[in-house]
């Protein structure tokens, strides 16, 4: 049995926030004085964990620690970990030079793999999951320790009212994740919702297609895989400095080539994301309304609710 206590929450928060103009991790919610982070680790509190792992670029560093840190409960124990862009597999560093930006969600979690000492939750800052997703990954974990697992949004609960998104589609048999296929432009057509792939095939989707919103409960299992995965994606695009390596992609090799198991369970709730800064009105009102009555346990220094 694993204690609730031990499961750790990684959060990828280390973008430059390019479509929102800005900082958009540490970005406050009119309605809490709060950013989208702090309110996913007061849900990750809540449900028993005490350590969180927040992976940030060097810009955010000082806000977090002067305006952030001191917001949270006294007993979570906070650890910062900056994704730099030299931080690469060793015979890659001249590649690294030639890079502006990260090189994605797979890459932050290899600058952060260290401390992956145990069951983890991973999410990331910019998104809004629901209290239970967290309830559900460390009741997972106090079962199955060594398994890893991961919350699925239904497709229909994670469009976008400002136009087409891109979403994971994943395909689930007997409770277990078999494939995560990356679907483009998903949005309603002629009543209908449909989304292309890469071979720019429009296809007709399920409304209830479980989605993958970067909300994964991982194991040290998946270090390995990151190692490995990494490499070749370096080896792979070597002449290409754009490219990113996300973390689905690790995942499905291991899936694939290691045998991990990735056990799905659906979301009770609505997923909220931010993308540009206009939105941060109407996506803190809908947050507020689904968090009224919160917290009466959970000694934050410093709720607005």
């Amino acid at each position: 049995m694993t204690d609730p206590v031990s499961v750790s929450l990684f959060i990828l928060a280390g973008g430059f926030g390019s479509r929102f103009g800005g900082d958009k991790q540490i970005a406050e919610l009119p309605h809490f004085r709060k950013t989208i982070m702090e309110l996913n680790m007061l849900d990750a509190y809540q449900a028993g964990i005490r350590r969180v792992v927040l992976i940030i670029n060097d810009k955010v560093e000082t806000a977090i620690r002067e305006v952030i840190l001191p917001r949270l409960p006294k007993d979570l124990d906070v650890v910062l970990v900056i994704q730099r862009i030299e931080n690469v597999p060793i015979g890659f560093e001249l590649k690294a030079q030639a890079r502006v930006k990260p090189w994605g969600t797979g890459h932050a979690l290899w600058c952060a793999r260290n401390q992956i000492i145990g069951p983890c939750v991973l999410i990331t800052a910019d998104d809004y999951y629901g209290d239970d997703a967290f309830s559900q990954i460390v009741a997972h974990f106090a079962k199955k320790s060594a398994q890893c697992a991961m919350v699925a949004y239904p497709l229909e609960h994670t469009l976008s009212e400002s136009g087409g998104v891109n979403r994971g589609i994943c395909q689930v048999k007997d409770g277990l994740l078999e494939l995560v296929v990356e679907h483009l432009d998903i949005e309603v057509y002629a009543g209908q919702l449909m989304g292309r792939t890469d071979a720019e095939a429009r296809v007709l989707l399920d409304n209830s297609a479980p989605s993958s919103m970067t909300f994964w409960g991982l194991t040290p299992a998946i270090i390995p895989c990151l190692e490995t995965g990494f490499g070749e994606f370096m080896e792979k695009y070597d002449t290409d400095v754009k490219k990113e390596y996300y973390l689905p992609d690790c995942i499905q090799q291991a899936i694939v080539a290691n045998h991990i198991e990735v056990a799905v369970y659906t979301a009770t709730q609505p997923w909220f994301g931010m993308t540009y800064q206009q939105e941060l009105e109407r996506i803190s009102e809908k947050i507020y309304e689904s968090r009224q009555g919160r917290y009466s346990n959970c000694p934050a220094s410093d709720i607005k609710e």
